[in-house]
C-alpha cells in the first residue's frame, strides 16, 4: 500500500465519558449514495464493470452521482459482496477501498469534525451523527489503563464480508485523521481479528506500526494525550452551523422510516415525551415487546426516538426564548433541570444556556 501520511477543551486525556457512545448500535441504517458510488469507482480501477458489483442492488452508476440519494444498507453490503467476489486475489482489498474515504466523502459531517475544537471533541461529533457516516463497524472509544482503545464492533456483520469491512473501515478512519492533522498520529498498536497479511511492511508502513492479527477484538491503541490534539481549523461558529445541519439531515432520513416514525408522532403529541413503551405500544395497537423488536429491525430504539423528540423540541424551546431551563426540562418529562442539561449537552455538544445564547447571537 502507498505511504499516506460542558465541553473542556485542555490538551490532556479527559473522562471517557467525554467521549460517548455512539447513538446508533448496529450498522442497518440509510446512507447516502457517496460510499456506493466510491465503491463502484474503485472496482472500476480494478477492471470490474459497475453493472458487476451492482448486481442485485437495484442500482445503476448514474443514480449514485445524486447526492439526494438514500441507499439501504442492504444494498451497500451487496455491493461489497459482489466486490469480494470479483476480487478474490488482490491483497489488502478493504485496506485499500478505505483509502478512498477522504473527508470531502462525508459531507456536512466532514465539515462538523473539521470543525470541532480538539480530537476528543471531533469523536463526539462523529459518534453522535455516525448514521450519516457509512460505517459498518460500530466505533466505541475506551480507556484502558493509561492507554486509548478505539475498538470496532463488527460481531453483527456477516461472516462473508466482516474481514473486508473491518479493514475498510480502519483504513477509513486513518485516512482521515491523516488528512486533518499535520503532526503523525500516536498509534501504539492495533490488534486485528483478521487473518495475516501477506504484506505487513506496507501496513507498517501506512500506520506506523505493524498491526497484530488474529486476535480476539479489532482495537486502535493511542496514546490518550491525543484527545486533547487541537485540530487546525476549528471554528465554534462553523460547528454549530454544521451540527444544525447534521441534525436536520438525520431528521429527514429517520422520517423516511416507518414504524420509528409512528412512534415519534405519538411523542409529539401532547404530553408525548411523558409517555413511556407501555404506553405508546397500548396506542399503536401492538406490544412492548413487538415495538422493542421493530424499532430494533430498522436501526433505532425507543429510547433513541424518544431522545431524538425531546432534542428537536428542547430546542425549538430555546430558540424560542420564553421559557427558562427549568421549565423545559420540566415539560420534557425531566424531575430537574440537571438531568436535562447533561441529556441536551450529549445531544448537541453544548449546554442549552450555550445553545441558546448562540442562537440569540444569531438572530
Amino acid at each position: 500500500m502507498p505511504h499516506r501520511r460542558d465541553v473542556d477543551h485542555n490538551t490532556g486525556p479527559s473522562p471517557a465519558a467525554a467521549v460517548p457512545d455512539p447513538v446508533v448500535q448496529d450498522w442497518d441504517f440509510p446512507r447516502s449514495s457517496i460510499s456506493a458510488l466510491l465503491l463502484t469507482r474503485f472496482a472500476g480501477e480494478h477492471s470490474v464493470p459497475a453493472d458487476v458489483v451492482l448486481a442485485g442492488t437495484g442500482l445503476t452508476e448514474p443514480e449514485l452521482e445524486d447526492p439526494d440519494l438514500s441507499v439501504d444498507a442492504h444494498q451497500e453490503l451487496r455491493i461489497v459482496r459482489n466486490l469480494v467476489r470479483a476480487l478474490p486475489d488482490v491483497p489488502d482489498l478493504g485496506m485499500r477501498a478505505g483509502l478512498q474515504y477522504h473527508l470531502t466523502a462525508y459531507g456536512i459531517l466532514g465539515f462538523a469534525f473539521i470543525s470541532s475544537p480538539t480530537v476528543q471533541d471531533g469523536m463526539a461529533v462523529a459518534l453522535r451523527y455516525l448514521e450519516l457516516s457509512f460505517a459498518f463497524c460500530i466505533p466505541r472509544v475506551r480507556f484502558a489503563g493509561d492507554e486509548l482503545h478505539v475498538e470496532l464492533d463488527a460481531a453483527a456483520i456477516p461472516a462473508d464480508v466482516r474481514n473486508f469491512l473491518i479493514a475498510r473501515d480502519l483504513s477509513a478512519i486513518h485516512t482521515i485523521m491523516v488528512e486533518l492533522l499535520p503532526a503523525p498520529i500516536p498509534v501504539q498498536r492495533i490488534e486485528l481479528s483478521l487473518p495475516e497479511q501477506p504484506n505487513t511492511a506496507d501496513l507498517g508502513e501506512f500506520f506506523g506500526v505493524v498491526p497484530k492479527f488474529g486476535q480476539p477484538h479489532d482495537v486502535i491503541v493511542l496514546d490518550p494525550a491525543f484527545l486533547g490534539r487541537p485540530l487546525p481549523q476549528a471554528n465554534e461558529q462553523t460547528l454549530a452551523m454544521c451540527e444544525a445541519q447534521c441534525r436536520d439531515l438525520l431528521a429527514g432520513r429517520r422520517e423516511r422510516t416507518g414504524f420509528a416514525k409512528q412512534v415519534r408522532d405519538q411523542m409529539l403529541g401532547p404530553d408525548g415525551v411523558r409517555l413511556g413503551m407501555e404506553d405508546v405500544a397500548r396506542k399503536l395497537h401492538t406490544t412492548a415487546r413487538t415495538l422493542h423488536r421493530k424499532l430494533n429491525a430498522e436501526g433505532t430504539s425507543f429510547q433513541s426516538v424518544r431522545d431524538e423528540v425531546r432534542a428537536a423540541l428542547a430546542e425549538g424551546m430555546l430558540r424560542d426564548g420564553a421559557l427558562s431551563v427549568d421549565d423545559i426540562a420540566i415539560r420534557l418529562g425531566y424531575a430537574e433541570a440537571a438531568s436535562f442539561i447533561h441529556a441536551f449537552r450529549r445531544w448537541t455538544g453544548t449546554t442549552p444556556m450555550s445553545y441558546a445564547r448562540r442562537r440569540g447571537a444569531d438572530r
